[in-house]
């Protein structure tokens, strides 16, 4: 993935002086930032641990209703996580980790049964169908592997990125998802996954086979996100490692904070989760694509940025943590470019708002990356556009707070389109 350098050269012209006292407002600003950080966490540890009890009531007595709310329990469990993603890319410690939890796209036959027309091994990755739900043991690299006991261990430590293969994902919220709702066979068309709950029955009532098996899948995905969770909220704690290494260097972590909204705004989102997609007109490269919760991860993702500009957070129980923001220190020196900011971060919002409330009408996220569908571009393509556009402003700020020389995540998508049908 290219990276988007930012210099000084590049924006000169809105180079500004910062006035006298920034330092101790710069350490206010990270102590917000670390507090929304932990709350954000805490937010996804606890819809986890819901996910987590509902889960096990469905292993325990499968049943339509008891799949429903695990279902809904995943979806409730996106929304705080998803705004936590924008603490990526400036945090190292949240990068290194990030993949455990949230990686994607994933190649499911890994995981369970697909259906035929997904295909087989590949020279790309020879596990890609593998089927752990349905095998106790396997070879990898000349080596027999045991997984007649499916544990949190054994998903982390031998099956995840398999083969060193990035898409052979076998935990976090994916994994969990292509469980609950197995795979979309709609494509373009309206409609997610159908797994049936009797994927998880007992008995003769058993459909697919395995159905013990899979649920040992399921709780063990589930209680290794739970796990992974609680490490990183414990991470930004009062003495935790992340917040520890943030406040260490007001103008490192004022770098950890614009980097993390530059690279989502721009080569994660805009370009790999959003204009990719588009010009494949594939809906496997939806984030969320087993559920067709795409169009709320994306949302949650676009709103994450405007929490950090903003230095404000609204937790899953309606309390609000806010505190001195980049918002702040912009405005003290340049008040017109803190209203530009803002005003492309809300006008971001307001398209991505448009994409979650046609899907929730029915209109559904994999209908809009039909080809041809000039509605469902138009809708998308309105994301892209502000989600670059508000990056120029971030670079702005960039300037403005004399921290030149920081990296942005690209894409070819946007920086290069020819090179995506290379």
């Amino acid at each position: 993935m290219k990276n988007l350098f930012l210099t000084g050269s590049a924006l000169a012209g809105l180079a500004l002086s910062i006035t006298p006292g920034l330092a101790a407002e710069k350490a206010e600003v990270l102590t917000n930032y670390a507090n929304i950080a932990q709350a954000k966490y805490k937010d996804s540890l606890a819809t986890a641990q819901t996910l987590q009890h509902a889960v096990d009531t469905l292993i325990a007595s499968p049943s339509a209703e008891a799949l429903t709310a695990a279902r809904q329990a995943w979806l409730a469990a996106r929304v705080p996580y998803q705004q936590s993603e924008v603490f990526r890319f400036g945090n190292a410690i949240v990068d290194d980790w990030e993949g455990k939890v949230n990686a994607w796209p994933l190649d499911e036959g890994l995981i369970d049964y697909v259906d035929a027309t997904y295909g087989g091994p590949s020279d790309e990755n020879a596990l890609a169908v593998l089927n752990v739900v349905a095998n106790s043991a396997f070879d990898l690299s000349g080596k027999s592997i045991d997984t007649s006991a499916i544990t949190p261990d054994l998903l982390s430590e031998t099956l995840h990125e398999a083969d060193g293969v990035e898409a052979n994902v076998a935990t976090g919220y994916h994994a969990v998802e292509f469980l609950l709702w197995g795979q979309d066979l709609n494509g373009t068309d309206h409609g997610a996954g159908n797994r049936s709950w009797t994927d998880y029955a007992a008995g003769d009532n058993c459909t697919n086979d395995h159905c013990d098996r899979r649920g040992d899948y399921l709780k063990a995905a589930t209680d290794l996100l739970v796990s992974d969770l609680e490490w990183m909220a414990a991470q930004w704690d009062e003495t935790g490692a992340a917040r520890s290494t943030l406040l260490a260097d007001e103008n490192a972590g004022i770098s950890a904070m614009l980097t993390g909204m530059g690279s989502l705004s721009y080569g994660e989102q805009a370009g790999e989760r959003m204009r990719l997609g588009l010009m494949l007109n594939d809906p496997e490269e939806e984030h969320d694509c087993f559920s067709d919760n795409t169009h709320n991860s994306h949302y949650y993702d676009g709103l994450g940025v405007q929490n950090v500009y903003l230095g404000e957070y609204i937790r899953v129980n309606g309390e609000l943590v806010s505190g001195p923001s980049l918002s702040d220190l912009v405005v003290a020196a340049n008040p017109a470019l803190d209203s530009e900011m803002r005003v492309k971060l809300a006008t971001t919002m307001r398209a991505l708002g448009r994409i979650k409330s046609t899907a929730e009408a029915g209109f559904s996220y994999d209908q809009m990356l039909a080809q041809g569908n000039t509605a469902g571009e138009a809708l998308i393509m309105g994301g892209v556009n502000g989600l670059v556009d508000q990056t120029r402003s971030i670079e702005r700020v960039v300037t403005l707070l004399s921290l030149d020389g920081l990296e942005f995540e690209g894409s070819d998508s946007l920086d290069n389109p020819s090179a995506v049908f290379e």
